[in-house]
């Protein structure tokens, strides 16, 4: 029998046409006005282009090209590390996934800021690594050392470490599951070749291409990041991207110019960035084919594979102390150096600590809003392809789904904004709207494969049963993928808590969050304030979290492979 024509349609074009709208487009127009006004045509300026004044504005920046060079050494050293390290511990753990990835998922829960200020806390020199060596070394007075701001930029690529490190691990072990490991795995063993050698020859050149796109989005990223660069990276220069925020919040409108050639500037690095890395894995991928014809069996590389492990475990050490700070500093009343813990506990600095209560409810709410519009947008989508007959992230979606978080989040962003000076829309939706340009991909990513690897046969059943296909889509296909909506809608959550630039740029600073306020107090003298944002900061995702692993447990308590605990 013909499948009903009207319905498919209607689904499969409302969804894709609403999110062309409301993200691609958006994305497009915004790079499009941030490359207008680079080149000096900026009508609501009464600017009238091009011309090239932007980037001699621009150019004459004390520092730039060398906060140039230090976003692309912190970037580039923040994701290869991370990457070596997620590779070399996936490689030593094999057959530990399901623990491996519980052990990530309350570091990948964690916001940026929130790790970046813990962590600051832990390795500043009057931090809880100093107080506890200052018995052992003799301190009486904090060591005269840039552990925090560093000129190098080291603490700021540590903190990306530990931030993307759990990403790439629990993508590790997603891509895994395409490949037959096992089997792969018993012939390079029976062939003489050692565990690593059989990752690095045999394994990883299959997952490069499943897990080129998500290294990409995080090498974009730290190359482009402001939030954390604030907090942990230099000041004298900062990084480029700190460089073009702060000539973006300048109060002289016309600094847009400089700011979107700037922005341009950060484009071209990133593209530089993913160029190395791309021409970084084909020299590798050569490297190996020349081993392997020398007949090299790299038995001796199993030894190296504690190195990661090692690693990680330091890794997850200096993480839980940077999350332990935060909730020690909200209460402390008084830290006296060398203590190790302080004088008195107090929850007075919860009390009298500002505004939190304000942000933590817009924070919610727009956290919510944004979540909520991104699940009805992927499950629209993925339903209406399944009517359709093309199921998954197909054509055009595969590449809006990239595009926001391949791009640097400045380059997209103060384009947006330009525009948003010829609306009137309020800075609460703009900020709304600015959350689920990025909100929805990361949705979309999370759902597109436990949608397609539903069985479908349990539709047909459904259908043979005289079930319409609205009533199959909420009391078959919502309710036996209610796990995984749930870790999506928990995943959005996390994402949109996180969003400094967007809240920032679309808010015209107007809109205070706890990502926002924790950012801008991270520089202040007291600490205790902005532990207490910070804090609320990760707790709001990791409650989300543990909500989306109780709902599906209890709502399907009686059929146990619904419950989503599985490894």
């Amino acid at each position: 029998m013909a499948r009903p024509l009207y319905p498919v349609i209607t689904l499969r074009l409302l969804s894709g046409t609403v999110i062309a709208t409301t993200v691609v487009l958006p994305v497009m127009l915004g790079l499009v006005h941030s490359i207008a006004a680079g080149f000096g045509h900026m009508p609501l300026l009464g600017v009238h282009g091009p011309d090239l004044d932007a980037w001699r504005v621009l150019l004459a920046q004390p520092g730039l090209w060398r906060a140039a060079a230090l976003s692309l050494w912190t970037g580039m050293a923040a994701t290869v590390i991370a990457l070596v390290l997620s590779l070399g511990a996936v490689a030593a753990l094999q057959g530990r996934g399901g623990a491996l990835r519980r052990v990530m998922a309350p570091l990948l829960a964690a916001p940026h800021a929130a790790v970046a200020i813990g962590l600051a806390f832990v390795i500043a020199p009057s931090g809880w690594i100093a107080r506890g060596l200052a018995p052992l070394l003799g301190w009486s007075l904090p060591p005269d050392l840039a552990t925090v701001g560093d000129p190098w930029g080291l603490a700021l690529t540590l903190g990306l470490v530990i931030k993307e490190v759990p990403f790439l691990t629990v993508v590790l072990l997603a891509a895994l599951t395409q490949i037959p490991l096992r089997q792969q795995m018993a012939a390079g063993r029976a062939l003489g070749y050692g565990r690593a050698a059989v990752w690095l020859w045999l394994l990883t050149p299959q997952l490069w291409p499943l897990i080129r796109l998500p290294v990409m989005v995080v090498l974009a990223f730290s190359v482009s990041v402001v939030d954390m660069a604030l907090i942990l990276g230099p000041s004298n220069p900062p990084t480029l991207a700190v460089m073009v925020a702060r000539l973006f919040t300048d109060p002289d409108l016309r600094a847009l110019l400089p700011a979107s050639a700037g922005a341009l500037l950060q484009l071209g690095l990133a593209g530089l960035a993913i160029a190395m890395l791309w021409g970084g894995a084909h020299l590798c991928g050569a490297l190996s084919r020349r081993a392997l014809r020398r007949g090299a069996r790299g038995r001796r590389l199993d030894a190296v594979l504690t190195v990661p492990v090692v690693a990680l475990m330091g890794l997850g050490v200096l993480a839980l102390l940077s999350l332990a700070a935060l909730g020690v500093w909200s209460v402390a009343l008084s830290w006296r150096w060398p203590d190790a813990w302080p004088d008195r506990l107090t929850l007075r600095t919860w009390q009298d600590g500002g505004d939190w209560p304000g942000a933590a409810w817009r924070t919610l709410w727009i956290a919510l809003a944004a979540t909520g519009l991104a699940m009805a947008l992927a499950i629209g989508w993925l339903e209406g392809g399944d009517r359709a007959g093309r199921p998954g992230l197909r054509g055009w979606m595969r590449a809006a789904v990239a595009l926001p978080l391949v791009l640097p989040q400045l380059s997209v962003l103060i384009g947006l904004s330009g525009l948003l000076l010829r609306t009137d829309i309020t800075p609460t939706i703009a900020v709304v709207w600015g959350h689920l340009l990025f909100v929805l991909p990361s949705v979309m990513i999370a759902l597109a494969g436990p949608w397609a690897a539903l069985d479908p046969r349990l539709d047909r059943a459904a259908a043979a049963l005289g079930a319409g296909p609205w009533r199959r889509l909420v009391r078959v296909k919502l309710s036996v993928l209610l796990a995984p909506l749930s870790l999506a809608a928990a995943l959005g959550f996390a994402v949109s808590v996180a969003q400094y630039l967007p809240t920032l740029f679309l808010g015209g600073g107007r809109i205070a969050t706890l990502t926002t306020e924790a950012v801008a107090l991270s520089s202040g003298s007291d600490r205790r304030v902005a532990a207490v944002h910070a804090s609320l900061q990760a707790g709001l995702p990791w409650l989300v979290y543990l909500a989306a692993l109780l709902l599906p447990a209890l709502v399907h308590r009686n059929r146990r492979d619904l419950r989503g605990d599985g490894a």
